[in-house]
């Protein structure tokens, strides 16, 4: 095999425990807490209240140890805690990949969605156990909570699509997610 063509790690099995989020062996977690997620809810007011009154979690990442560089298919679980912030459905902050490439995710507990978003076109996919979401390449993503427990899904992403969490930032998502009034989801009109 040419040097181009050796993987940069050796063939594995992972283990997915699906009722603590967890891939093993395990890599890297990340802990999204309120604070880091700022700007991302439209009452800024109760995003400041959440914050100062504790700054819970919100969101956790675990990833396998493949690493994000070309040619790899690393994964991840994220976990979302049920909850709201002004209205709004706890969420992830939601990412465009640089080198635009497609991404599928996998529901494993709970309930959720997953908002796309390519600058002027707006998708919803309801999540559930069971339910693979494509990403196609060129979308932003961020996946959100619509129950009232953790909701759970499992990432598959080519290693060198990058994660630009700025893009979000600057163009939003083209909706907000919130409790309907009769209960279920509501693709409320996005404002800043």
């Amino acid at each position: 095999m040419s040097q181009a063509a050796t993987p940069p790690i050796a063939p594995m099995a992972l283990t997915l425990d699906v009722a603590g989020g967890r891939l093993s062996p395990e890599g890297p977690t990340l802990t999204r807490r309120m604070s880091d997620l700022e700007g991302l809810f439209e009452d800024a007011g109760a995003w400041r209240a959440a914050r100062d009154a504790g700054d819970p979690v919100v969101y956790e990442v675990t990833s396998s140890p493949v690493p994000e560089v070309p040619r790899e298919l690393p994964q991840s679980v994220t976990t979302i805690r049920p909850g709201a912030c002004g209205g709004e459905f706890y969420m992830t902050k939601g990412h465009q990949h640089p080198d635009p490439q497609g991404e599928i995710y996998l529901g494993l507990a709970g309930s959720g969605g997953l908002l796309m978003f390519d600058g002027e076109r707006t998708e919803w996919l309801d999540m559930a156990p069971g339910t693979v979401g494509y990403i196609p390449p060129g979308w932003a993503h961020r996946s959100v909570n619509t129950g009232d427990e953790p909701y759970r899904f499992l990432a598959v992403y080519p290693g060198s699509a990058g994660h630009d969490y700025g893009w979000v930032l600057e163009h939003g998502m083209g909706r907000r997610v919130r409790r309907a009034a009769q209960g279920g989801v509501s693709l409320a009109p996005f404002h800043r």
